[in-house]
């Protein structure tokens, strides 16, 4: 190997180890996500998470090893090594050795931060895009998680925690009055006993909709707080404390028709109606027709199908689809285009 693929090696695994350390922080943004995905692109950097993820599953049964539990809770100490998550990830990628390791799962293990241990335990499940994946939790709940959806669950004696990284999901919860199920995403909190709600993050904040049941939400920063009864919809920003209740009455099937693989736009904008189009295809659909923006559409169509919403969109406002690079532009018939 030569020095400069030895280099570039060590580069991603040190960035590897940054990259861990920050997605298992107690908030982590949809900015930070997005450039996780475009790092993780490159085959080197993504085979070196792989790797880390894998020394961290590998080493979890040592953790039962009383002989160094002593030493992992002072090597641990902060106030003794200054040493943050990072830094152990970093001396566990740079040396193999059983201690480092150990150390670093003692962090997670002896940590008093309740979001460091429901970020780096549970199980982990995701849907690809355009896919859909129905995931049946141990206590009888089940997640639908919509497309290019990330979620980590996290049970425990007493309590039912899921952290949504990304995406959208479904949750029809069990009832079960000595744990309550919570739902974590950015800086905002759902929590509930048995009931049926939908929750979508994206980069303009999360989004709750009750279908069934009660649910109260807060939002740490700030400390706002909701409770919701069905039918109604929440648009959870960033933290203004002297914003008006953003909470509103909604058409439910219409806001979860994407449960059954539907899309469902009632006066819709244009631009919204493309931006939700897109989340499920590969191929992008823009808009190049100044004044369009704002115009309403609706309908129904298959999540996935761009082509028939190009169609009809195209056949409603007399526009034409440049279709170019994978990618479909929708403009003014006979406009030249830039």
């Amino acid at each position: 190997m030569s020095a400069q693929a030895s280099a570039d090696d060590e580069r991603a695994r040190l960035e590897a180890a940054e990259w861990f350390a920050r997605l298992n922080s107690k908030t982590v943004s949809t900015d930070a996500l997005r450039d996780f995905r475009v790092w993780r692109g490159t085959p080197g950097n993504a085979a070196a998470y792989a790797h880390l993820e894998a020394i961290w599953k590998a080493a979890e049964p040592l953790t039962t090893d009383t002989d160094i539990a002593s030493a992992i809770e002072e090597a641990l100490t902060p106030a003794r090594t200054g040493r943050s998550l990072g830094d152990w990830l970093q001396l566990v990628v740079r040396s193999p050795l059983k201690f480092a390791v150990l150390a670093l799962l003692g962090l997670g293990l002896l940590s008093l931060s309740a979001a460091v241990l429901a970020g780096l335990g549970g199980q982990t499940y995701s849907s690809g895009l355009g896919e859909q994946r129905i995931v049946r939790l141990e206590d009888g709940s089940q997640l639908r998680l919509d497309t290019d959806t990330q979620v980590r669950v996290r049970f425990s004696n007493d309590a039912r925690q899921i952290h949504l990284g990304r995406g959208q999901a479904f949750f029809d919860v069990a009832h079960d009055a000595a744990r309550p199920f919570t739902v974590a995403a950015d800086d905002t909190e759902v929590r509930a006993l048995g009931t049926r709600f939908d929750v979508r993050r994206d980069a303009g904040g999360v989004q709750v909709t009750l279908v069934e049941g009660k649910v109260r939400v807060r939002q740490t920063e700030g400390d706002r707080q909701w409770t919701m009864a069905p039918g109604e919809q929440l648009r959870v920003t960033e933290a203004k404390p002297t914003a008006p209740d953003q909470v509103r009455r909604i058409d439910v099937a219409a806001a979860t028709s994407w449960t059954s693989g539907r899309l469902t736009f009632h006066q819709t904008p244009l631009a919204s109606a493309i931006a939700e189009v897109n989340r499920y295809g590969r191929t992008k659909v823009s808009l190049d027709a100044p004044g369009l923006a704002d115009r309403q559409v609706s309908g129904a169509f298959d999540s996935g199908d761009t082509e028939a919403f190009v169609a009809a969109v195209a056949d409603l406002y007399d526009l034409e689809a440049d279709r170019r690079d994978g990618q479909i532009v929708l403009r003014p018939v006979g406009s030249a285009a830039s």
